[in-house]
């Protein structure tokens, strides 16, 4: 295996994950905002998984996401 090239492909993953999911994130929040389905004041209980096929791993991540 090579580590480095091992490496940097989670790192990129996380990488594309991280911005996509915050993007995506922010959008529907705003949205949701201007609906007036949310006050913009909320701690909103988010979940994160990561799933790796062909080593049966699954891992959950649960943190809040504050408005305010």
């Amino acid at each position: 295996m090579n580590q480095d090239a091992f490496q940097h492909s989670i790192r990129a993953l996380l990488k594309n994950v991280g911005v996509n999911t915050q993007q995506e994130i922010e959008k529907a929040v705003q949205q949701a905002i201007e609906e007036e389905k949310l006050k913009g004041n909320e701690h909103l209980p988010a979940r994160v998984t990561v799933e790796v096929d062909g080593i049966d791993l699954a891992l959950t991540f649960d943190r809040d996401i504050t408005l305010e």
